[in-house]
């Protein structure tokens, strides 16, 4: 233990002794409607910020959770009551919106198709003998339901390609199974390899191939996931490789520098790493894809436009060459091409 306190001790000083990197204001995201609340935000695949709000009121519903007896809290699959909410979309000051009416999904993610339909996925799933959570949702622009399907339980990252295919990547219980899933009676979970592909339909159309033969590892927490174009990025538990997935081919990167990843913005064979575990928690690692080594090449801490700490809670997303970083509205950025980090 002591030992373990003089590390982080000298990491703590390390990281503060970092160069420090501003990122740049890009815009603010407001709700739908004066009176609502931000429930949560995304960022599409042409760089716009996708928010959901809903009313005060609905808010409670839309974070459900069951406590078990004397032990701990978990989040529900679906709302405890169906809620009015509105998906805005935000390009360069610009804001589209759709009302959507009942929406029963508790936790959810929102993503926007190329179509202009809207895409709702919640965190979790319980599997049933009568049936599995129907935890995805499609949207037409008008607010109608369009596809309701399961996409399996443990969701961290959801992400829409420009060519309308959906990535999911999974943490630790969708891969091994929880909420009914991967029992002696039950199916394996849907999110066993760790990073699935869906058609724009919702049907899994590619799956990662964890095998222990492959090079990189199989996945047991999808940490980190970007998708550019239609090209998917991601670094993930155990090892934390970065892995690229291009037409269906996974390439991969061997990563000692970064552990903890929670996000990646890459450009050419340069890949930038941010957060981390501890004190790493706002670090900016840049590294040089080397045959199938990741190699350093600066490290900084990221701060706000006015040099204040970048506060923990801070959502980061990477999509191609740019980190968005939304905090309580306020949306910021960071593009790989910038000088400063040339």
């Amino acid at each position: 233990m002591r030992d373990w306190r003089k590390r982080e001790k000298k990491r703590r000083a390390e990281v503060a002794a970092l160069p420090e990197m501003a990122v740049r204001r890009h815009g603010v995201i407001t709700a739908g409607d004066a009176d609502d609340v931000l429930v949560t935000t995304s960022v599409g695949p042409n760089g716009e910020a996708i928010a959901l709000s809903t009313s005060p009121e609905g808010v409670a519903a839309l974070t459900a959770t069951t406590t078990q007896p004397g032990w701990a809290s978990f989040p529900d699959p679906r709302a405890s009551e169906a809620v009015t909410v509105r998906v805005t979309v935000h390009r360069e000051g610009v804001a589209t919106s759709v009302r959507i009416s009942d929406l029963p999904l508790a936790h959810p993610t929102v993503q926007v198709l190329p179509d202009g339909r809207v895409l709702v996925v919640a965190a979790r799933c319980r599997w049933r003998p009568g049936g599995p959570d129907r935890n995805a949702i499609i949207y037409d622009g008008d607010g109608r339901v369009v596809a309701e399907k399961t996409v399996g339980d443990g969701i961290e990252h959801v992400r829409v390609s420009r060519s309308g295919h959906i990535w999911m990547g999974y943490f630790d219980e969708g891969v091994y199974g929880n909420y009914g899933w991967g029992g002696p009676e039950s199916p394996p979970p849907l999110g066993a390899p760790g990073l699935v592909r869906f058609s724009p339909d919702l049907e899994p159309d590619w799956r990662y191939p964890s095998h222990v033969d492959e090079p990189w590892g199989a996945i047991s927490d999808c940490y980190a996931l970007n998708v550019d174009g239609d090209t998917a990025w991601a670094c993930y538990y155990t090892g934390f490789p970065v892995v690229r997935i291009q037409a269906g081919t996974v390439t991969g990167w061997h990563n000692s520098i970064a552990r903890g990843v929670r996000a990646l913005a890459v450009a050419d064979q340069t890949i930038a790493m941010y957060g981390g575990y501890g004190p790493n928690h706002d670090v900016l690692v840049i590294a040089r894809c080397d045959q199938d080594q990741l190699h350093k090449v600066a490290e900084y801490r990221l701060v706000l436009p006015d040099g204040s700490p970048m506060p923990e809670a801070t959502q980061v997303t990477g999509r191609g060459p740019d980190l968005h970083l939304i905090d309580d509205g306020n949306w910021y950025r960071l593009d790989l091409d910038d000088q400063r980090l040339q």
